[in-house]
């Protein structure tokens, strides 16, 4: 049975937190299994849009902007308040491994709240083969 880890947090309006994930081998993978966002403060908002991201890679520029083909995205998530009725919807990439740190970044586009999240990581033995192909996938996307 794999095993799992969990990490939470609370992310400034325009933030980002590092989940530290790196070993000194690389020899294990991480999937993410879930990603959930909440507001810190959401009694009495009338409207809120929530809106979170996890990535390989450390970003310059914090927004609410998704493209699905960009290959550093490994889940995206919204939480709403409009006028009392609430939604929320997550999106992970189930197929992408692993083994470098990761990034949260959060942003309110209606206002300036903090945002809550947690995150659920399946842990994963890698081959030698899979380690190296992880680890270049990293550094890939770390350069471009």
């Amino acid at each position: 049975m794999s095993k799992i880890k969990s990490f939470r947090g609370l992310i400034t309006d325009g933030g980002q937190d590092r989940v530290h994930l790196r070993t000194n081998d690389g020899s294990t993978g991480y999937k993410i299994v879930k990603f959930e966002i909440w507001p810190t403060d959401s009694f009495g908002v009338a409207n809120l849009e929530l809106v979170g991201k996890v990535t390989q890679t450390e970003q310059t520029v914090i927004d609410d902007a998704f493209n699905f083909s960009d290959q550093d995205i490994l889940a995206g998530a919204y939480f709403t308040i409009s006028t009392g009725a609430l939604a929320s919807k997550a999106v992970i990439f189930d197929n992408m491994v692993f083994n470098q740190d990761i990034f949260v970044s959060m942003v309110d586009q209606s206002g300036s709240l903090a945002g809550n999240y947690y995150l659920e990581l399946e842990q994963i033995k890698l081959n030698l083969n899979e380690n190296t192909v992880a680890t270049l996938k990293n550094i890939r996307n770390i350069k471009s």
